[in-house]
């Protein structure tokens, strides 16, 4: 066994100071670690779109398009969106859950990347966005529903969707930071979510209500991301719906993630 002397240490070189990057991924593993030991989060996860698929499309597809099979066409890419938006207060409600606990006063202490903790965040959010999206598209390729661009369609509307639940993801961020308990960022969150999600063209037409609801309908960021993902999957997209989609979640990125470092840092 080699003896540890004074002239060892002093030429034993120091390890080196792992990368930004490297701290995410760590964080990161760290949320797909939760699902393994946290199984329970997968019960609304996977419940959740089940219930909205087969409920919309069952109860309003005969009498909003003829048949459920028709209505499915229009239903499903808004669908997706919906769903993303409202995983995204989960971001929120864990990262209160972790505040609470006190993790993120041993995160700051630590010698890492100050938004590496909000890594591991985005990643559980992109996993959520996944499987909840795998889930509806089978569901809904099982009642027919025909994608007429394919699995490029699909593959690039996944994407969007992954872009949008990213931006969406820093609202619930800021409210985390900003908000104690868990179950008041999930009130306060489906709130805000429901008149938003609700009032947008998910799941009929803006042609059949009134002129000042439908003013609101045709700008909600919501119904332009509906848009492109509905256009995006029948192989009809435009570069400027496809544009109007992404400026909600570019701007909400570019504002709130400083601001959730802000608080991260005063707190």
């Amino acid at each position: 066994m080699t003896e540890i002397t004074p002239a060892t240490l002093q030429h034993t070189s120091r390890p080196p100071r792992p990368s930004a990057l490297s701290n995410a991924l760590t964080f990161g593993w760290r949320a797909m670690l939760k699902f393994r030991h946290v199984p329970e989060q997968l019960f609304d996860l996977v419940m959740t779109p089940i219930m909205f698929t087969l409920l919309f499309t069952f109860v309003f597809g005969g009498a909003l398009a003829g048949s459920t099979r028709d209505y499915l066409q229009f239903f499903l890419p808004g669908i997706l969106v919906q769903t993303v938006a409202f995983n995204a207060v989960y971001s929120g409600m864990g990262l209160s859950t972790d505040l609470g606990k006190g993790l993120f006063d041993r995160f700051r202490s630590l010698p890492i990347w100050p938004l590496a903790p909000f890594a591991g965040l985005i990643v559980g959010d992109l996993l959520r966005h996944l499987i909840a999206s795998a889930i509806i598209l089978g569901i809904g390729l099982g009642l027919g529903y025909r994608p007429e661009a394919g699995l490029p369609g699909i593959a690039a509307a996944v994407l969007l969707l992954l872009v949008i639940g990213f931006g969406i993801g820093w609202v619930f961020i800021v409210l985390g930071l900003m908000i104690r308990t868990p179950s008041t960022v999930m009130t306060l969150g489906f709130t805000v979510l429901f008149p938003v999600v609700f009032a947008s063209n998910i799941m009929v037409q803006p042609e059949t209500m009134p002129d000042w609801l439908r003013a609101f309908v045709e700008v909600n960021p919501i119904s332009l991301m509906t848009t492109a993902m509905r256009g995006l999957m029948a192989d009809t997209a435009t570069v400027s719906q496809i544009g109007l989609a992404l400026l909600g979640p570019i701007l909400l990125t570019a504002a709130l993630a400083p601001v959730s470092l802000w608080l991260y840092r005063r707190n």
